[in-house]
């Protein structure tokens, strides 16, 4: 019986689905070989799992495929774009052409830009493999050898003394930034404590004026009560005064009324 026709949609199993990417992986690639060895054709081939793992294939060198493509892209749209000029000569048409370029000229910058990102990342992953990451991480070590397994555990023993390394660092750094906080807390506080002194200076002095306002305003009021006192004793002894001296004039007004009129009687006496 022929081969049944199988419905192109998503697998939902996932172990289904890894296993029918495996396999297709693996002919799709040995389609790619067999077609580049075949019609001696350089062909490129990037696949990427749901995973974020990469897998590729490259006749020659994938960076020179890359270049050729985008080099081969802008050729044949700036082509096409001529010829669409040559063939209409309508001023209309031609600004509208003239922008469809401009623009087609900025998408191609922008597909440069990032193909060259592509071509980079592309670069770190094949200094840096996914076996290598694997292996840094324990796993697929079947088809090491003694040396190999030697080197790895170096690179292993130096990766975790650098990171030892990293973290005393970051423990320093934050030790010498808890001492400055609390160097800075120190300072703070002292600032505070001399504040709360000042004020309590200040009102200590505030209230020692008062004292002395009350007093000296007491002393001024018992001296201007004496000097009332004062004044008041002098005016009764000035009236005082006077009475007596006006009794005294008096009496010595009527001791010459008393002789003139004795004199009289005396003179009556002897006539």
């Amino acid at each position: 019986m022929g081969r049944g026709k199988i419905e192109i949609k998503k697998i939902e199993n996932i172990n289904s689905r890894q296993v029918t990417f495996s396999k297709r992986r693996v002919g799709l690639l040995k389609k790619a070989k067999e077609l580049s060895i075949l019609c001696d054709a350089e062909v490129g081939v990037i696949i990427f799992s749901s995973t974020g793992k990469l897998y590729e294939f490259s006749s020659s060198n994938m960076q020179e495929i890359l270049a050729r493509y985008i080099k081969g892209q802008e050729s044949s749209e700036l082509t096409s774009m001529e010829n669409m000029q040559q063939h209409d000569k309508s001023p209309e048409l031609n600004k509208l052409k003239a922008e469809i370029a401009r623009l087609w000229k900025m998408h191609c910058e922008h597909i440069t830009h990032l193909m060259n990102n592509i071509v980079a990342y592309f670069c770190y992953v094949f200094l840096i493999s996914p076996e290598f990451i694997s292996r840094m991480m324990g796993k697929e070590l079947e088809g090491l050898n003694f040396k190999e397994l030697q080197k790895l555990e170096h690179q292993l023993n130096e990766g975790i003394l650098s990171v030892k390394d990293r973290k005393e660092q970051i423990l320093l750094e934050q030790l010498e930034k808890s001492r400055l906080q609390e160097q800075k807390t120190e300072l703070e506080n002292e600032a505070l404590r001399e504040q709360i002194e000042d004020l309590r200076c200040s009102s200590r002095t505030n209230n020692g004026n008062r004292l002395l306002d009350q007093r000296s305003s007491g002393i001024n009021n018992n001296s201007g009560a004496a000097c009332s006192c004062k004044s008041q004793k002098d005016s009764h002894s000035d009236t005082s005064l006077r009475l007596g001296l006006s009794v005294e004039i008096h009496q010595k007004r009527k001791i010459p009324k008393i002789e003139a009129s004795s004199s009289d009687s005396g003179s009556l006496m002897v006539l």
